[in-house]
């Protein structure tokens, strides 16, 4: 059973009035410990090298090997700018250093939108099943509740990706709709299910 051992889990807000999200420790079963945290510019360069290693793990990400195409640089100045954004969180999971889960937010840009925005989530192969994803998911609620401004956190999920869709609902993300042929995957279209949670 995973138990959280971190007293240092709440958001905490910066001098600019950022609100950032304190590293989650758990310690996972079997022993291994997860730290979740707010990802740095310093982690560009792993975190293209586990994007390229999930890339070829799964057919549920929007993206394959060799797709995503981001520099070290480019990746750095990213991390920088979500890091200075009042509202868009990117964390990662690590065990023993290395980085093993991911998950982005980011916000509407217009000022109508901007209290709704959508996630992505990824897990390495490895800690498929091991409860990571959900962990990482608790992080953005914590976070996003924290912070105030976020109404809405939406995803999109493909329809056959059964585990993924359970744990949505787990957190209480409800189906909004159906993106027919939204993705493909060497020439097999798939549907996507939109889903949300207001908060």
């Amino acid at each position: 059973m995973n138990a959280d051992t971190s007293s240092a889990s709440l958001a905490n807000t910066n001098a600019v009035g950022r609100v950032g999200m304190s590293p989650r420790v758990t310690e996972l079963d079997g022993g291994r410990t997860l730290v979740i945290r707010e990802a740095l510019p310093e982690d560009a360069g792993a975190l293209l090298r586990y994007l390229e290693a999930v890339s070829g793990e799964s057919d549920f990400l929007t993206f394959g090997p060799g797709e995503f195409e981001l520099t070290q640089a480019q990746e750095e100045v990213h991390l920088r700018r979500v890091r200075e954004a009042l509202d868009q969180l990117y964390i990662i999971g690590t065990i023993d250093a290395a980085i093993v889960a991911l998950l982005s937010f980011t916000p509407g840009h217009r000022a109508r939108v901007r209290h709704s925005g959508e996630f992505a989530i990824s897990v390495g192969q490895s800690y498929w099943g091991r409860g990571v994803g959900g962990l990482m998911l608790d992080a953005l609620l914590e976070w996003a509740r924290a912070v105030g401004t976020v109404r809405k956190i939406a995803l999109r999920v493909r329809t056959d990706n059964l585990r993924g869709i359970a744990l949505y609902r787990r957190k209480g993300f409800v189906t909004e709709g159906t993106l027919r042929g939204e993705i493909c995957v060497r020439g097999e279209y798939f549907d996507l299910l939109y889903m949300g949670l207001q908060l």
